[in-house]
């Protein structure tokens, strides 16, 4: 049995923790809230993960095997790195945290010292373990494109550039590399960042975000080009009824991976 730690409960981590209740081999040992969060997270937890205990912080005499962020930028700093310095194996969603100026070298230094690994999730994107692949060849080019509807942009500079309840057709509000993406737009731009750390980093990697009132999900354009040949992938993933911010594809990305550490065969 592996015992987990779930940093965060919010669309995201019930989502997570609604669907582990049917996978074997996984306990939800521990849910990490911060001080003073909404009366109706405790309920969640309460609700799907009954036998987890609700704490501010992972310990390090906690027993667990696995600890799991879902929880945004700040979990990052405040829980990740103390529980790979424990030499505690991490998954993170969040991976556009790590746009910020050293901290993937903080995330792996952290996991040396710990002599442990943290494990990227895919979130909302496809074609992650190709492009992967494909860098070992040499990637010539990786371009992304976004496209939500105007009201999953709201609050963020996105409003600064134009009326987004107005919009009659599709407006790019931001165009360059997946580093400026992911400090402008942290909580629509991890899937920017997991591209770049899958293919050629976040200055090389390329970025283009639309508002957009002709799609009602969020749609994703991958383009990469090198010795490989070409790839092209698009995706168009329904929302978190929760956060229209949040594509239900990255719920389904972290249970995935939950599920592989407790399988005998896994893919």
């Amino acid at each position: 049995m592996i015992r987990i730690a779930m940093i965060g409960c919010g669309a995201i981590g019930a989502g997570v923790l609604e669907l582990l209740r049917h996978e074997t081999g996984l306990a939800v040992a521990c849910v990490v809230l911060p001080p003073g969060v909404r009366a109706d997270a405790f309920d969640t937890v309460k609700r799907l993960a009954p036998g987890a205990r609700i704490a501010t912080s992972v310990g390090a005499a906690d027993g667990i095997d696995l600890l799991v962020e879902c929880a945004g930028h700040a979990a990052i700093d405040e829980h990740v790195i103390p529980a790979l310095e424990r030499g505690t194996p991490c998954m993170v969603a969040s991976v556009g945290a790590l746009s910020l100026p050293g901290m993937a070298q903080r995330l792996e230094q952290a996991a040396q010292r710990g002599n442990t690994q943290v494990q990227l999730l895919s979130g909302a994107i496809g074609g992650i373990d190709a492009l992967a692949a494909a860098r070992f060849g040499g990637l010539d080019s990786v371009q992304y494109t976004g496209r939500k509807p105007p009201h999953a942009w709201k609050g963020t500079p996105a409003e600064n550039d134009c009326d987004l309840d107005a919009l009659t057709e599709a407006r790019c509000i931001f165009e360059g590399s997946a580093e400026q993406a992911a400090q402008l737009y942290p909580k629509n731009a991890n899937v920017a960042a997991t591209l770049s750390f899958a293919g050629l980093g976040l200055q090389r990697t390329q970025v283009r975000l639309y508002a957009d009132p002709g799609v009602t999900g969020n749609v994703h354009h991958v383009r990469a080009s090198g010795a490989f040949g070409t790839m092209e992938i698009t995706m168009e993933g329904k929302p978190l009824p929760a956060n229209p911010k949040t594509s239900a594809l990255t719920v389904y990305s972290i249970v995935r991976a939950l599920a592989n550490r407790g399988r005998a065969v896994a893919i």
